[in-house]
């Protein structure tokens, strides 16, 4: 419940100060590649349930079906081939994650958990990897453990292994350092990318 409570006053702060600037991307969205503005994308959160989880778009219409099949080096490398022509900086800045906050808010998600995945890839992984059902006890989370521990690079056993970890304490303390940890990384991140954008 705590837990929930800081979700709720959280996300609900990080909206209301973010509205300017999530009009203006809104704004460059629509005159360099026009609509739609988000990205709706089906993951799966707790208890099994599939969610439509919300981002700006970054990648060109139809993006998605094209990139499907691929995955590992292959995926990253046909994705760049994708972005619009301000979603590199948006994904490198991180702003594109902006319109999660709405997913925290309506409950689909939390600021700290388990990053949400998509059903093809939890059946995969759940097949290949036993106790992955264990992520659906929480909900899925804008930033996780796992990615403040290792990085984006880890294997999925490792990420498993620290989302696990998270789960068995979420303690406010943990939820919290977890939060600093993932602002000081994103600024650094952030910062990379308004020097570096092309990149």
């Amino acid at each position: 419940m705590t837990l929930r409570l800081l979700d709720v006053v959280l996300a609900g702060l990080f909206l209301l100060v973010s509205l300017p600037l999530s009009l203006l991307i809104a704004l460059a969205l629509l005159v360099t590649s026009g609509p739609p503005l988000t990205y709706r994308g089906e993951r799966v959160g707790r208890g099994g349930r599939v969610f439509t989880m919300l981002k700006f778009r970054t990648l060109r219409r139809g993006a998605e079906q094209r990139l499907g099949p691929y995955l590992g080096d292959e995926l990253v490398r046909r994705t760049r081939e994708e972005y619009t022509p301000i979603g590199r900086w948006l994904r490198a800045t991180q702003l594109d994650e902006i319109p999660q906050f709405w997913n925290v808010l309506r409950g689909d998600m939390s600021l700290v958990g388990p990053r949400p995945i998509r059903p093809r890839f939890f059946e995969e992984l759940g097949a290949a990897l036993p106790a992955y059902w264990q992520r659906l006890v929480v909900r899925p989370g804008l930033t996780g453990f796992a990615q403040v521990r290792k990085g984006y690079e880890t294997s999925m056993a490792e990420k498993l292994a620290h989302d696990v970890e998270w789960i068995a304490d979420r303690s406010v303390r943990l939820y919290l350092r977890t939060l600093a940890a993932t602002g000081w990384r994103v600024l650094r991140q952030s910062l990379r990318g308004l020097l570096r954008p092309a990149e």
